[in-house]
């Protein structure tokens, strides 16, 4: 069985309340929610918030009815995984054996269904422990990052032997996208975070996995979901 998962907090700094701002006339949560509740091959879609009207709303679309998360799991210092072990603990008691962990990131609307069904084969393909969907970097760590030394001057991050003096030259270096996670649903129990274990990329083009975490993502999104929109 298949789950899919979205979780969702109601608190949010940097753009308040975005996880049920409108988007293009709905919801942001809903562009992920549909696309979990329209695929064919998730069995059950739950909804992991805080949030009342958010899991009001996930209920009336047909979602798992979980609960609201615990207290301990609504807060700033709150990890994706301790909220991903929750709710696949609560779908194992409501559904039964879980065989692949789906989490969509719902500040991630600008992926195509295809993302979710490349992540999928990915996952029972290679049986790693996780698909984590990642882009390549803006910014490369061997060449264009730097950070301060013990006397506040600029060096690059991570400096190779002689330099490297072109981006072509640097060890290709991937961005964790925050938009498609498969999991294995034993590796989720028996581990403390994403990376304890085998994580696989699946690459996604940067313009599908934009994430939004500031007014001017939110703009930038809903300028390029104009833009396909309207073709």
């Amino acid at each position: 069985m298949i789950v899919g998962h979205i979780g969702v907090r109601k608190g949010s700094k940097g753009v308040p309340g975005k996880n049920f701002r409108d988007l293009m006339g709905k919801p942001l949560i809903d562009w992920s929610l549909e696309q979990l509740l329209a695929h064919p091959r998730v069995d059950v879609v739950m909804v992991s918030t805080d949030d009342e009207r958010i899991y009001e709303h996930s209920l009336t679309k047909g979602c798992l009815e979980m609960g609201l998360r615990p207290a301990e799991l609504a807060t700033d210092m709150a990890g994706k995984w301790g909220v991903w072990q929750h709710s696949l603990s609560r779908a194992e008691d409501l559904v039964g054996e879980v065989t692949a962990f789906l989490d969509l990131d719902c500040t991630s609307p600008l992926r195509d269904m295809e993302d979710i069904d490349r992540a999928l084969d990915a996952f029972f393909d290679a049986k790693p422990d996780m698909i984590m969907s990642c882009t390549e970097a803006r910014k490369n760590p061997y060449f264009n990052l730097v950070e301060p030394d013990e006397a506040g001057a600029l060096r690059i991050s991570k400096p190779l032997p002689g330099g490297v003096v072109a981006r072509q030259q640097a060890p290709t270096v991937w961005e964790h996208a925050a938009s498609t996670y498969v999991v294995d649903p034993s590796y989720l129990k028996r581990s403390k975070g994403l990376f304890e274990g085998r994580v696989l990329p699946y690459l996604m083009p940067p313009e599908r996995c934009l994430d939004i975490d500031s007014e001017l993502d939110f703009k930038i999104v809903e300028c390029l979901m104009e833009e396909r929109e309207n073709g």
